[in-house]
């Protein structure tokens, strides 16, 4: 059973990083002028520089939340306490935020980790201007207290290390509360922080219930969501659009044009449903899944990242093609952290 969480754990990680990595290199980018350029299933094989197939923000900041998580642990947060997990994971943001406007090595941010060590961390990788003008000012924001009415991607891209990180012991709606407050320290409209609790729930349900259908594990953590979020305005809206992309992976349909039905990805909503779809379209093959969720004219790392960790964590990292592996930027670095993620599962610290 270790084993096999370990493998989920790596999976949901280097998953993400693999879909971002792909899609990074062609965010912005027009679908028409990916189809010219890569041929007729678009961008399938990483655009490598200098042999290495980099990471964006979203990866990046993926790796944040697990140093957030880590060092609460460290500090003897219990896994009650929402409140004091974010204070952690908003300093290790912080700390990325730092990092992105200095350079090599960090000398003016207050007890840095050991990530202000990793040189590639301090790469600008198209981050997210939300992410950055309010964390940069120590502009916090939550769920009752929102900053801001903005419901872009940056807040569901960096959370599944929360649905890896809590065992099977744990309250979901917990899960559900510490993946929308981590969104919304910088997204404060719904839909910028209700995918997040959908996202961290879904992780979790895959990696902590082996014999869980996906579909399953999607409808459940929108239960969960409509349970912790019921009064939310927008929440029938996020329902209405992932029961669409329940429905389209059930059709023979381009996968194009059913990700022109669901939107772009660059607000949360779209993002979580672009990546259900594919992942639900190609339930059992995360190649596949992976080239459909970045060849569109989108935010196509994010949707990339957030498939590549619901998969990742659905199917194991052993179900990621080599290749994707091989030249995949601070890859050793991701599978540390996951392999510190998991260890504080094993280790049954609560």
């Amino acid at each position: 059973m270790h084993n096999e969480l370990l493998n989920k754990f790596k999976g949901c990680l280097i998953g993400g990083a693999v879909g971002d990595a792909l899609g990074y290199a062609v965010e912005f980018v027009d679908d028409e002028f990916i189809f010219n350029k890569y041929g007729e299933y678009g961008i399938t094989e990483y655009s490598l520089i200098n042999g290495i197939a980099p990471i964006s923000d979203d990866t990046q900041m993926t790796l944040f939340t697990a140093n957030g998580l880590l060092s609460a642990r460290k500090a003897g947060v219990k896994c009650t306490e929402v409140k004091d997990y974010l204070s952690h994971i908003y300093h290790s943001y912080r700390e990325w935020v730092a990092m992105q406007v200095e350079d090599y090595p960090l000398s003016c941010f207050d007890n840095p980790s050991r990530f202000s060590e990793i040189p590639e961390l301090y790469e600008s990788r198209a981050p997210g201007r939300t992410c950055i003008s309010y964390l940069i000012h120590d502009n916090r924001g939550s769920v009752d207290n929102p900053v801001n009415d903005s419901k872009g991607c940056g807040g569901i891209m960096r959370v599944a290390p929360i649905g890896l990180f809590f065992d099977e012991r744990t309250n979901l709606e917990f899960v559900a509360k510490l993946g929308a407050e981590a969104a919304a320290l910088t997204h404060g409209h719904e839909l910028g922080y209700l995918p997040a609790a959908m996202l961290s729930c879904i992780v979790h349900k895959v990696v902590y219930q082996p014999e869980i259908s996906l579909l399953d594990a999607i409808t459940d953590s929108v239960s969960v969501c409509e349970k912790t979020y019921h009064s939310a305005g927008h929440l029938k809206e996020m329902k209405i659009l992932l029961d669409k992309a329940i429905e389209l992976s059930k059709e023979d349909i381009d996968d194009l044009d059913a990700i022109r039905e669901l939107g772009e990805g660059w607000v949360a909503e779209e993002t979580l449903a672009i990546a259900v779809y594919c992942a639900l379209k190609y339930e059992f093959d995360f190649e596949k899944a992976i080239i459909a969720s970045v060849n569109h004219s989108g935010d196509s790392d994010s949707t990339g990242s957030v498939t590549g960790n619901i998969l990742g964590a659905y199917l194991g990292c052993g179900a990621i093609a080599q290749k994707f592996k091989d030249t995949l930027e601070l890859r050793g670095f991701i599978e540390k952290v996951a392999m510190e993620l998991y260890e504080q599962i094993t280790e049954n610290i609560v």
